[in-house]
């Protein structure tokens, strides 16, 4: 392997469930936010999105302002009142509540020092860089593919090539690492070996491994 993608929420920081959403949104609008109250917002929200489901639409996260009419269209759908709606937004679009994985320095750099680039590629509506600068881990990523930014987003394959050629490397010498089948494992129709991880919900599961492992191994054998 020349390259290393990964996907960004619940692959190398962690994402909130969806219980976790709703009830940090009622919290923060003041309102009883136990599971049962969770469950009910939920209720409401997933009625309103239908099947298939709104919120996860193909072209949702293509640009903020398409991901906002998006989120809104639904909160509006399921008759939320303006705090309520606005809270859920707002921890939907707060990079506080994504922790990078306890391991995700530790595999980057392993994977660096093994010759490998880096790239991120992430149905995102807002620039995650500043994620990276914090943990100071901005200087280890080779390239970024936003959907936000780039007006496309998994699982059109034409952003995996993007990545492709921001890294200069060949799909089939390019790792994708991600926890949505529907998403990211369509990179294998552009070439890409593809790794799927257990959706990251808990910082502290060291579950990265599993991806040098692979990329490691995988180099040992070859040198074999």
């Amino acid at each position: 392997m020349r390259a290393v993608v990964f996907d960004w929420r619940g692959t190398l920081v962690s994402e909130l469930t969806p219980r976790g959403w709703a009830s940090e949104a009622l919290r923060r609008a003041g309102r009883a936010h136990h599971p049962a109250a969770a469950d009910a917002l939920l209720a409401r929200i997933r009625a309103a999105a239908g099947q298939p489901n709104r919120l996860q639409s193909p072209q949702g996260n293509t640009s903020a302002a398409r991901h906002r009419q998006t989120y809104y269209e639904v909160f509006a759908a399921a008759r939320l009142d303006t705090e309520v709606a606005d809270a859920l937004f707002a921890v939907d679009s707060d990079p506080t509540y994504n922790d990078f994985a306890a391991d995700a320095a530790e595999a980057i750099a392993m994977l660096r020092e093994n010759g490998c680039k880096i790239g991120v590629l992430s149905n995102i509506h807002f620039d995650v860089r500043p994620c990276f600068d914090r943990a100071g881990l901005l200087d280890a990523i080779d390239a970024f593919a936003l959907s936000g930014e780039e007006g496309m987003q998994k699982p059109d394959p034409a952003i995996f090539r993007l990545i492709l050629t921001r890294l200069g490397t060949r799909a089939g010498a390019t790792l994708m690492v991600g926890d949505r089948p529907s998403r990211d494992g369509v990179a294998v129709e552009v070439g890409m070996p593809t790794l799927l991880v257990p959706p990251l919900t808990d910082p502290g599961v060291r579950q990265l491994h599993l991806v040098t492992s692979a990329v490691l191994g995988a180099s040992d054998r070859v040198a074999a």
